[in-house]
């Protein structure tokens, strides 16, 4: 017993002595921890015995745990998008994230009325499109929307996501759209001014003014397409909507119909959605998930003018103007067949 008392404290002396010749910080913050001889002793044994000595705490307070980041699944109903607003949209900073909102066989009511979609398929669809004459008219109240860039598409933005150089805004995803319909027997009108600058507010009043002349000039115009790229985000987080489609990545598109339910003067709004929902089916059966959910929404956007009109958002922010260009062509062979299918004989 002796002798073992006697190597506990030659090792303990040992150490100590190691610390005064410089063995190390972390040896030296050990020997001082232990202060106490019973403490010294049993860590000499377990020197001796091999074992490693207990880490010495460390002075940093302990810090929170990260929580883990939030998934979300998005199909069937998307994200709140924000209403035409003349705040200019957030510089991004992150990565657009993708999200599938596919859900093409539902409306996303955000309208204060009920709606009965099985009554209103029963009734068909009344629109039809004359033979002779421009039947289908695209405008852009929002001119100026743009898309991420990537280096394969640079322009100068006039605001985050907007640029006024027509050949990367909505403004191509436009004539992409047009020359689809017209390679399937339609004749199209593309408006191609910039109505929401420079100034954003009265963007509607002005792009409304346009279509109420276009109607009355060519009376044979059946269907108004408004034609938008979406904002859809979360705090800081920047989506985009996300197709794969014989292989390929696209965007989403999605078709807007308004109900006038904010008080606004809009009788015929069903059959405004009537078409949005003819024209969805369409789509789906030919490209499933190209399509979001039929957005119903309070507000009317000039579709009073025409029970043929509706908005179509061809992607949104997160996506590239070569994602957008490719779910206008994927929607414009869908949707033009659909439509030539409603010319009168």
């Amino acid at each position: 017993m002796k002798r073992t008392i006697i190597s506990t404290l030659l090792a303990g002396l040992a150490l100590r002595l190691a610390v005064l010749a410089g063995a190390g910080e972390v040896l030296a913050g050990w020997v001082r921890e232990l202060d106490a001889e019973e403490r010294l002793a049993a860590a000499a044994i377990e020197l001796e015995m091999g074992m490693a000595p207990a880490p010495v705490p460390s002075e940093e307070p302990e810090k929170a745990p990260v929580e883990p980041v939030p998934t979300f699944e998005l199909r069937g109903t998307p994200p709140a998008s924000p209403a035409p607003s003349p705040a200019p949209e957030p510089e991004p900073e992150p990565e657009p994230v993708a999200a599938n909102l596919s859900g093409a066989e539902s409306v996303h009511n955000r309208a204060e009325v009920e709606v009965d979609i099985d009554a209103l398929a029963s009734e068909g669809l009344a629109l039809r499109l004359q033979r002779e004459g421009p039947q289908v008219l695209i405008i852009h109240t929002h001119s100026s929307e743009a898309y991420t860039q990537d280096p394969y598409d640079p322009y100068e933005a006039s605001d985050p996501y907007r640029t006024e150089e027509k050949a990367h805004s909505v403004i191509r995803v436009g004539e992409v759209l047009a020359e689809q319909l017209e390679s399937r027997g339609l004749t199209v009108l593309h408006d191609t001014e910039l109505y929401d600058y420079p100034s954003y507010t009265g963007s509607y009043t002005r792009s409304g003014a346009a279509v109420a002349a276009y109607l009355e000039q060519y009376p044979s115009i059946a269907v108004v397409i408004d034609l938008h790229r979406d904002a859809i985000g979360s705090g800081d987080v920047v989506y985009k909507t996300q197709a794969f489609l014989d292989g390929r990545s696209c965007a989403q598109v999605m078709l807007l119909a308004g109900t006038g339910s904010n008080g606004l003067f809009h009788p015929n709004w069903q059959e405004n959605l009537k078409l949005a929902l003819y024209l969805q089916k369409a789509v789906d059966e030919r490209f499933p998930t190209l399509a979001r959910p039929v957005e119903l929404v309070s507000e009317r956007y000039n579709q009073q003018l025409c029970t043929g009109m509706l908005i179509l958002e061809v992607g949104s922010t997160g996506n590239t103007l070569h994602e957008a260009v490719l779910a206008a062509e994927l929607f414009g062979a869908a949707a033009g067949e659909a439509l030539a299918a409603l010319i009168e004989d």
